[in-house]
Formats: structure tokens, sequence, C-alpha cells
């Protein structure tokens, strides 16, 4: 007997074998077809019951959301819409699925909206959209670490919990075993930290970067690959409190070459789900079309789910100065005609969504890589150019969302670090670690950022952030 997946079965020639299949029941017609799917694909697995041999009492138990095991025998479907079935000679129900407790659910055969699936996190994953979704998420992730690893890169595991604030940007959560009710203090009054389980104030980590260049700086090239927490109250369809990011950290590595290794790294990760997710990707194109078309023609996307992908993988990305890019913009139709949100009026500007999408979407046509960003809006980090006023920055612009990737060339040298960190109060104790690395053989070196569930979206087309990742966690949100 062959005990297969669905995705397997569904590829098999091995006719009048006979088969055992687990799964959950999608549908039950007639009371002679039911459509079975274990995860393995989107696609479901016709399953032919010969009602008039089987229980009466089991065929009542063949339920949507059931989950069932089948044996018989594989056979060319005589039906159409799939190449093989299977014809049941027996049926288990594994764990039954109350039909009146799934009309409450998703489970149930009507649809429901994205923010209604939210709300049954815990079932979402079995409906094609999140089917899809998490599988491609799951492809992803693989090609993220193939990649690395066939390119010498040594993942390195950075800290969740963090004493330093990699951004500077002070939207952090903070960790702590005290009874938040009575901690202790300070004469001052002040909470003594010094009590507390590290001895010190911690948080969790914004981004893995400063400990990532530690471990380049002995190990040549590394790359972390795991979640970071932003306390930002934020309730946009862009942002997350838990998400994850991808930072590789490369030593004797400039600019030019942190953007040839990003531009490289995201074409090799698309191309795979391109020649690996093939089904799931089809339903989430045709999906977005769907969706689409309720949309006003402005608001509709050019190019198919694929097209978008081939449109990244087959074109060059287009290197431009952020002084460049500002041209650009303030004498672009938009500007002059106060259509942005955000009018660009002089050099020095942090660009927007709207600016970014501009330069890719209208201007280039084809993903842009900006460059050499303005010192005042960028990380202490960042190395300075000889200008004064720039640092070696680059952020990577993709078409419907905007930023992807932010990385930098790092600021190698001992006394501009210093005085950058002074300028902007940065406590050098703090961070005497992270400095001492300037001190023992330091060289040029570079990283980036990518955020993971940033380019999920992209990949799968779908418009809300908190619809690729399993479990989102947002401003008054931590169910499940």
């Amino acid at each position: 007997m062959i005990k297969g997946k669905v995705a397997d079965l569904l590829e098999s020639t091995q006719y009048l074998q006979e088969v055992q299949v687990k799964g959950w029941v999608r549908s039950f017609r007639s009371n002679r077809f039911i459509a079975l799917n274990d995860g393995s694909t989107i696609n479901n697995l016709q399953c032919v019951v010969d009602f008039e041999k089987m229980n009466e009492e089991l065929l009542k138990r063949i339920t949507v959301g059931a989950a069932i095991k089948v044996t018989g025998t594989l056979q060319e479907s005589l039906g159409s819409g799939q190449k093989v079935e299977i014809q049941a000679s027996s049926i288990d129900i594994l764990g039954d699925a109350d039909p009146e407790e799934v009309k409450l659910t998703i489970l149930s055969p009507k649809r429901h909206s994205l923010e209604k699936l939210r709300e049954q996190a815990h079932l979402r994953v079995r409906t094609n959209t999140f089917g899809a979704v998490m599988r491609l998420r799951s492809k992803l992730s693989y090609a993220v670490h193939s990649y690395f690893q066939q390119n010498n890169f040594h993942y390195v595991n950075t800290p969740i919990i963090t004493g330093s604030d990699a951004e500077g940007a002070g939207e952090m959560f903070k960790v702590t075993s005290f009874d938040l009710e009575n901690p202790p203090k300070n004469e001052d009054g002040s909470i003594n930290f010094k009590e507390d389980f590290f001895g010190k104030e911690t948080n969790l980590t914004v981004s893995g970067q400063l400990e990532a260049e530690t471990y380049a700086l002995g190990l040549g090239q590394v790359y972390t690959f795991g979640p970071t927490f932003r306390a930002e109250n934020s309730n946009t369809s862009r942002h997350l409190a838990e998400f994850w990011m991808v930072e590789p950290e490369m030593a004797f590595c400039d600019l030019d070459g942190n953007m040839d290794i990003a531009e490289d790294f995201i074409k090799y990760v698309l191309k795979y789900i391109l020649e690996n997710c093939k089904d799931d990707l089809a339903f989430l194109e045709q999906r977005l079309a769907n969706e689409d078309k309720a949309k006003p023609e402005a608001e509709r996307s050019p190019m198919s789910l694929t097209d978008k992908l081939k449109f990244v993988i087959e074109n060059n990305f287009k290197r431009v100065s952020y002084t460049e890019a500002i041209e650009i913009l303030k004498n672009s139709k938009p500007n002059k005609k106060k259509k942005f949100n955000y009018i660009i009026e002089e050099w020095g500007a942090d660009l927007q969504s709207e600016h970014e999408r501009y330069l890719v979407e209208k201007h280039f046509k084809c993903p842009v890589i900006l460059f050499d960003y303005p010192a005042n809006i960028k990380a202490f980090y960042m190395r300075l150019n000889e200008d004064g006023k720039t640092v070696r920055a680059m952020d990577i612009l993709f078409p419907g969302i905007g930023e992807i990737v932010g990385g930098s060339q790092r600021e190698e040298r001992l006394d501009v670090l210093k005085q950058k960190m002074q300028a902007l109060g940065i406590d050098e104790k703090e961070l005497w670690w992270y400095l001492d690395t300037r001190k023992f053989g330091t060289c040029v070196h570079s990283g980036f950022g990518l955020g993971f569930e940033r380019l999920v979206q992209f990949a799968t087309g779908m418009s809300n952030i908190r619809d690729v990742i399993p479990f989102p966690r947002t401003p008054l949100n931590a169910e499940f």
C-alpha cells in the first residue's frame, strides 16, 4: 500500500494501486465526492465514495473540516478538473467537525473578509488564500538560507534580548523580571535596574545588525535571520510590532559590493519561488486579479503577480544617488501640482513611500537603489562620506511597496564613529564592545537588512502585512 501526501498522489501515475491518505474535508458533494486537502498543496484530491456500501452513520460524520483517513484505489479521473482520484474502499474519521460549529467559523464554505480571517488565526491557514501564502513564506525562508549557505555565509543567532538600541529609535519593548506594582527604586525615585535580572535595563531587539557586525569581523561573511520587535504605535497595513529580519554583514565589502549582493540575493529568492511555487502563485495571481476588478482603474496593478516578480528578476536595478533622486522628485508633475502628500521642497527631505514608488513605477520603471543619503536622516553607524554631509547608505525600492531593503557601508573609523555617537547622545559605555571592533584589525565592511514580511507581501500580492505572518502582533492585539 502507498501512503502518500495529497501533492504526491496528484502527480502519481501508479494507477490501480492501493493508497492511503489523510487530510481534512474541504467539501462533500452528493454523498459521493470528497474534496480532501492535507496542506501539502493548494489542490484538493477527489475521493469517490460508494455511499450504498458505506455505513450511514459514518457518512454523516464526513463534514467540512473533519479529519479523515481514506484508503482506496488510485485511478485516472473520469471527471474534469483533476488527473487522478481515489475510489474509496474505507474511510476512518480521525477527528470530527460539528457542522453547527463550522457554520460559525471561516471553515464555512461562504467567503470571509481578510479581517474576519485574522480573528480566527488558528483556522485561517485551512483556507486557500492563507495556505498558499504560508507555503510560499516557507519556501522563501528556505531560499534565504539556501542563498547564503551557497555563498559561504555563516548563520549567526544574534540575541533577542539586548541592552542596545541599534536604530536609535527608542521604540523598544522593555524586558524585566520586576514586580511592576512594586519595582525597586533609586533615591531619586527612578527604577533601580541594577536589581533586575540582567543587572541593567534591557529590551527586545529591533535589529541583530550590531552583533552580526562583530561576527563578520571574525568569520568574514555572516547573516542573521530572526524575529525583531518595534514598540511603534502604528496601526497601518505596513507595520507589525513583531517581524522577521534578514541581515547579512560582510567584511572587506564596500557599498558597491553591498548593493551587488543585495540585488543578487533578491533575484535568487524570487526566482526560487517562481520555479517552486507554481500552483500557489497561480492561485494568488488570480486572487489579485479578482481583487483589482473591484478597484478604480487608477488603483489597479499594471502587472500580474508573476509579471511583477519577473520584472524584478529580469531588470538590472537602477542605481541613483539621493541627490539625483531629489532633483527628479522636485521637478516631477505630482510634486509641482501638489499631488504628493509630502511635497519635496529641498535637499535633506526624508523620502516617503509615495516618492519611492514614483521613482520605481513612473520614472525609472525598474527597481531602484538609492545611495548616499544625508547623514542627519540616517543611523550613527553609517560611513560618513568625504563631503561631510552624506553617508554611504543605500535603500532598495520596489514597485507596489517602496523600500524593501536598507543598508550601508559601516563606519570603520573609530574617531569618526565616536564623534557621531557623541553628537547623537549615544553612550559609549553601552556600546564599548561595538567600538572595540574598530581597535583590533578594523576593515571596510557593509551589510543590509531586509524585512522578511515585506518580501512575502511582494511575492504574494497581499496588501496588508498582517496577512503574511502566521500570528500578527500589532497595537492592542496579542491574541493566540
